[in-house]
């Protein structure tokens, strides 16, 4: 089924919905934000998506190991609370940030990560919700988004199969079946090959919704192939400089690189096309067909020495040469003439 954030159609036959995803490349400074946002909309961007949170939303304010980044990760050796104090976007920039895209025709929604979050974007009446990957396991936070009865666009990175039917089917409980899920690798960076892009179809095949990807490699192979395989939203992290540093700077698309992917997944919808085996007349033209090779008598008997299959396709199609051999010319054929019924016996 189609699905509609305001004015963009998402579903086969129109244009893939592409995503910039502000995330914490505003740096808490508000002049970035508001460039990053003119930036995005210059690349080709449909819509700003940010994300609504407080890091109490997110963990606990523990020195607790529990609470602490991965030793692996890139934000390595910080209390989750305050990696998550650092990321957030003030709660009272929603509103100028909605006016600026507004402004600039782009949709604008958000991520919300507890109920009050949800409460805040309703409140301003965003157009869509999106469900982080990490969140697709809390169901209180899926059902009261989706009760708003707006298109619901959840990440699966870290979701089982088991994961993601269970908030497909939280969402249709409420009576909200606007549904895009996105395939997701949850590293940042994510390495090309485990993108798994293979999942799209079967994705979009066993819960019967629209899919696209949330994508956290470097460059645009992943958005363009996705395009192929039946994506119809694109997400990215955006950032008007990676030199900006930040919590996600270092997996971010800057402005050059993300209209090139924009440029990229268009001409990928161009070439795909539709089903088509049509010739049209001037490629038939191109094709081989029958010709005299030689001059050739009236009721002279046609032979491979005297007739041969050439380009161009103006005479008959090369399936009738067994069956022209040994019939007779009815008037006379000069070389190079292209044959047709009415020169046969």
């Amino acid at each position: 089924m189609n699905i509609q954030i305001n004015e963009n159609i998402i579903g086969n036959n129109h244009p893939t919905y592409i995503i910039a995803e502000l995330s914490a490349n505003h740096n808490q400074n508000f002049e970035v934000a508001e460039k990053t946002i003119y930036a995005m909309k210059k690349a080709g961007a449909n819509a700003i998506k940010t994300q609504t949170y407080t890091p109490d939303s997110m963990t606990f304010n523990s020195d607790n190991e529990m609470f602490m980044t991965r030793k692996e990760s890139i934000w390595a050796g910080q209390k989750l609370y305050d990696l998550y104090t650092k990321a957030a976007m003030p709660y009272e920039w929603h509103e100028k940030i909605k006016q600026i895209a507004i402004d600039l025709d782009l949709d604008f929604f958000s991520t919300p990560f507890d109920l009050e979050g949800v409460d805040l974007l309703s409140a301003l009446d965003v157009p869509a919700y999106k469900i982080a990957s990490f969140e697709i396991t809390d169901i209180p936070l899926i059902e009261a988004a989706a009760k708003k009865n707006k298109p619901m666009i959840i990440s699966t990175g870290i979701a089982t199969l088991s994961d993601i039917e269970l908030a497909v089917n939280s969402c249709k409980k409420v009576g909200n079946k606007q549904i895009i899920l996105l395939k997701c690798t949850s590293e940042y960076p994510a390495p090309i090959e485990s993108a798994n892009l293979a999942t799209l179809p079967n994705l979009k095949q066993t819960f019967n919704v629209e899919v696209g990807v949330s994508d956290h490699t470097m460059g645009a192979t992943v958005p363009v192939v996705a395009v192929t395989l039946g994506a119809r939203v694109i997400e990215k992290h955006f950032i008007l400089s990676r030199d900006l540093g930040g919590p996600d700077s270092s997996f971010s698309m800057e402005p050059d690189e993300f209209a090139a992917m924009v440029k990229s997944v268009r001409e990928a919808e161009a070439s795909i096309g539709k089903i088509d085996y049509e010739v049209g007349e001037k490629n038939k033209l191109r094709r081989r067909s029958l010709f005299a090779s030689k001059d050739i008598k009236e009721g002279e008997v046609f032979t491979d020495a005297n007739i041969a299959s050439k380009r161009p396709g103006y005479g008959l199609h090369p399936y009738y040469y067994e069956k022209i051999l040994g019939k007779k010319a009815k008037k006379n054929i000069d070389i190079g003439t292209p044959l047709t019924w009415d020169m046969i016996q």
